[in-house]
């Protein structure tokens, strides 16, 4: 038992690694594409911030997705790996393809996916989905509405002033915007894998409540920081330059839009999509040029992508306990 349960931990900071592997696109192209840091530079600044989170926030998107989503008293440790597997299998697919998808959407179906294939659908907890479902929608709006605020407000501010100026000023300004989202983005993705964790460590027998160990927390910040350190770089060209071209003011806005949402619902305990946020907060700074500023094409091939990731890694996550119940 003990052995299968390092297994599954292990397959769990596995996820968590090519989580930040596959999201550390959305927290270093928009300072790459505005060549406010290369590429090597821009991906340590994100994962050393992605590390540091682990020591300012709580854990209450942890226990939202730990114990709010799955009823823990119908599920065991190879349902949890299932969900890990077609989690991980739907994050290599979308980096592949290049598609800004959620690895955050991907654990909830991989999960939610292996644990009806094992007690049907009475082991959703319908209750605590309602704000995760409602927040794949909502939570890119507000990054939308923000960054287009933002923006504007800075548009009307400096529009006396030669733009190649106020750009150069901003250049700096989005070191701490984007310290700002990669902060968002560790407390919230990284809390993800402690959830499954914590859940994983409560079934075994090994906890009594669900608390999150501290070292859980330390492992799985370390893991998604990691995972940023290498970089899903097919994805940085779709995020920087694809949806709209970015300058430092743009990209600023951008990751400052992003930064609070993520901040403001890490607090909430809604886990949301650092993916979706980052996304909607782009095509919002896009929009301020004009409607045709931002690529529609590019944004309706993503948020398709958005729509499918919850059933195509349940689905992913079913099969593969489906396939791990004949040997066990």
């Amino acid at each position: 038992m003990l052995t299968l349960v390092i297994v599954v931990v292990f397959i769990a900071l596995v996820f968590d690694f090519l989580n930040g592997f596959h999201d550390s696109a959305n927290s270093i192209a928009t300072v790459v594409s505005t060549r406010v840091l290369t590429p090597r530079k821009a991906v340590m600044w994100a994962a050393f911030f992605n590390l540091v989170a682990a020591f300012l926030f709580d854990v209450h998107i942890a226990k939202t997705l730990g114990k709010g989503l799955v009823d823990l008293n119908a599920v065991n440790e190879y349902v949890i790996m299932s969900g890990l597997l077609g989690a991980i299998a739907w994050n290599i697919i979308t980096w592949f393809y290049g598609l800004p998808t959620s690895s955050s959407h991907a654990l909830m179906g991989g999960y939610a996916g292996a644990a009806i294939a094992k007690a049907g659908f009475g082991v959703i907890l319908f209750g605590g989905w309602v704000k995760t479902v409602i927040f794949i929608f909502v939570a890119p709006l507000i990054g939308m509405i923000l960054g287009f605020a933002l923006m504007l407000s800075l548009m009307w501010i400096f529009a006396k002033r030669p733009s190649a100026k106020v750009n150069q000023s901003f250049r700096k300004l989005q070191l701490l915007s984007a310290a700002l989202y990669s902060l968002g983005h560790g407390t919230n993705d990284a809390q993800k894998t402690m959830g499954i964790i914590t859940s994983l460590l409560l079934t075994a027998g090994i906890l009594h409540s669900f608390e999150v160990p501290y070292w859980v927390i330390l492992m799985s910040h370390f893991a998604i920081a990691l995972g940023t350190l290498f970089g899903g770089w097919r994805i940085v060209k779709t995020m920087g330059q694809k949806i709209t071209k970015l300058k430092p003011t743009g990209g600023f806005c951008a990751e400052t839009a992003g930064g609070i949402t993520l901040l403001v619902t890490a607090f909430a305990g809604i886990p949301v999509s650092t993916t979706h946020t980052i996304t909607g907060a782009i095509m919002g700074v896009g929009a301020t040029k004009r409607l045709s500023g931002v690529r529609w094409g590019v944004a309706g091939n993503i948020i398709i992508a958005w729509v499918l990731t919850i059933p195509a890694s349940a689905i992913v996550g079913a099969s593969a306990y489906l396939v791990i119940s004949l040997f066990i």
